[in-house]
């Protein structure tokens, strides 16, 4: 799963690690009714 995320990441031009970083600090406080706006494909707009 991670490893699709992360090559998601990269095809859209978003760096894997800065975006994992700032999707793990979200998280905690994060509505889970909007947790898809943290995949990588939603994130960058």
């Amino acid at each position: 799963m991670f490893y699709s995320l992360l090559g998601t990441c990269k095809a859209l031009g978003i760096e894997p690690f800065a975006w994992l970083v700032d999707v793990l600090r979200r998280i905690p406080t994060h509505p889970i009714n909007r947790i898809k706006e943290l995949l990588p494909q939603y994130y960058k707009a």
